[in-house]
């Protein structure tokens, strides 16, 4: 059973809407943003105690909900006015979604180029395929992969390197990286936790039950899907704070895929304010996983964008603060309409008088 106290965010608004309930105290901002929540569910030691207004929450855990309305730190020294978007460039010949077209150091420069071009703020570079069944991969020949590449995009951008090895940490840190992504949340490698607290590099955390994409299916059972993986990260959380990390070095990936079924991922994205609400920035990696092509009988990875992009909408609608993603000006677009639709105007644009 999963202990302690949560509060998640209901009823979410955006827009002059957003602007007139903050304003009279019927809303919150969620993380500081331009999304407010009016409304609370209170769990309590995994017993659901009821949904009500904010104005209605007893005082004993007012301490906890107005936490969830402060703007955290900026993550990575990331801009923290919008959804941000993470480029995925997967070096690797077995990738799910794109079959090996970044195997190749030559054509995942270029991708990494491409992806800036169109938008991304940030790109995710990897060199182990992580799919269920996936061959596996020494660290050297994980390294020999993804350096080059991190070498020469580094100049560019900022880089986050997506490992679970401590020794492709390091090397990716000293070519350049400025952020880890790890799927198990440091607790593949030992060495990755002592590696992230003796420096100063943000640290993606992400939930996946066990720490092997192998067995991960398997493991594929809960209660309530979102509690658990509320808790999971929170505890994570707790174990770097108390290695002298702080909560502003931290990201949250709820880990759409990795050990989910569709009900579960759909469960996730739609109760993100949860994740939100642990207060640290949030990471959607949605992109043309399985779940999109079981919703939209899609069988080629390639093929899912629309899906893909529907999918990072709603988890910025969410409270989600970095998309990461495959098909970056598609979803670059698409972040701009709708946020300038949420707003009522251009973002950027003061409100009409």
């Amino acid at each position: 059973m999963i202990t302690g106290r949560f509060v998640e965010p209901l009823g979410l608004i955006t827009g002059p809407v957003a602007f007139h309930a903050l304003r009279e105290g019927f809303a919150l901002p969620l993380q500081g943003g331009d999304i407010a929540f009016t409304f609370v569910r209170l769990i309590e030691d995994g017993e659901d105690l009821g949904v009500g207004p904010i104005k209605e929450v007893p005082e004993d855990w007012h301490e906890a909900m107005h936490a969830i309305a402060q703007r955290p730190a900026p993550f990575a020294g990331l801009p923290t006015d919008r959804p941000l978007v993470m480029g995925i460039i997967n070096v690797t010949p077995d990738s799910f979604s794109d079959g090996g077209l970044h195997a190749e150091t030559d054509a995942a420069i270029a991708a990494g180029h491409a992806m800036l071009e169109a938008g991304a703020d940030i790109l995710d570079i990897g060199g182990e395929s992580t799919r269920p069944g996936a061959a596996a991969v020494t660290v050297e020949e994980e390294i020999a992969r993804i350096l080059p590449v991190v070498r020469e995009l580094a100049k560019a951008a900022p880089v986050s390197i997506d490992t679970r090895n401590a020794a492709t940490m390091r090397a990716a840190l000293e070519a350049g990286a400025e952020v880890i992504n790890d799927i198990s949340a440091l607790r593949h490698d030992a060495e990755a936790l002592r590696l992230v607290a003796s420096s100063e590099v943000p640290v993606v955390l992400m939930h996946m039950p066990g720490d092997d994409p192998t067995t991960m299916q398997s493991l594929a059972e809960y209660d309530d899907v979102a509690v658990q993986v509320a808790g999971f990260l929170r505890d994570r959380i707790a174990m770097l704070e108390a290695r002298g990390i702080p909560r502003g070095r931290i990201a949250l990936d709820p880990g759409i895929g990795f050990g989910k079924t569709l009900d579960h991922n759909l469960a996730l994205i739609d109760r993100l304010p949860l994740i939100a609400a642990l207060g640290c920035r949030v990471v959607l990696g949605a992109s043309r996983k399985r779940f999109i092509g079981t919703l939209s009988g899609v069988e080629e990875a390639g093929q899912r964008v629309p899906g893909s992009v529907a999918a990072a909408i709603a988890g910025a609608a969410r409270g989600a603060s970095v998309l990461r993603v495959h098909d970056v000006a598609e979803t670059v677009q698409a972040l701009s309409v709708w946020r300038a639709c949420g707003m009522g105007r251009e973002p950027g644009r003061p409100p009409a008088a």
